[in-house]
């Protein structure tokens, strides 16, 4: 599973799991990727996000 935090707005990849604040958990599969996009992100943090590029390239290396 993958960690994702917010800065600012934008949800970043958590890799090293130690990053402060309120965290999201996401499978590493492209599907999971594409419905937290659509809306689980936003849930999840509770305020509307835009997500990093960083974090497709994470998952496609896991």
């Amino acid at each position: 599973m993958v960690r994702c935090v917010l800065d600012g707005s934008l949800v970043i990849p958590d890799v090293s799991r130690t990053t402060p604040g309120r965290g999201a958990w996401l499978h590493p599969r492209q599907t999971c990727l594409t419905a937290a996009r659509r809306g689980g992100f936003a849930r999840s943090f509770r305020r509307a996000v835009h997500v990093s590029d960083d974090l497709a390239a994470v998952i496609e290396s896991c």
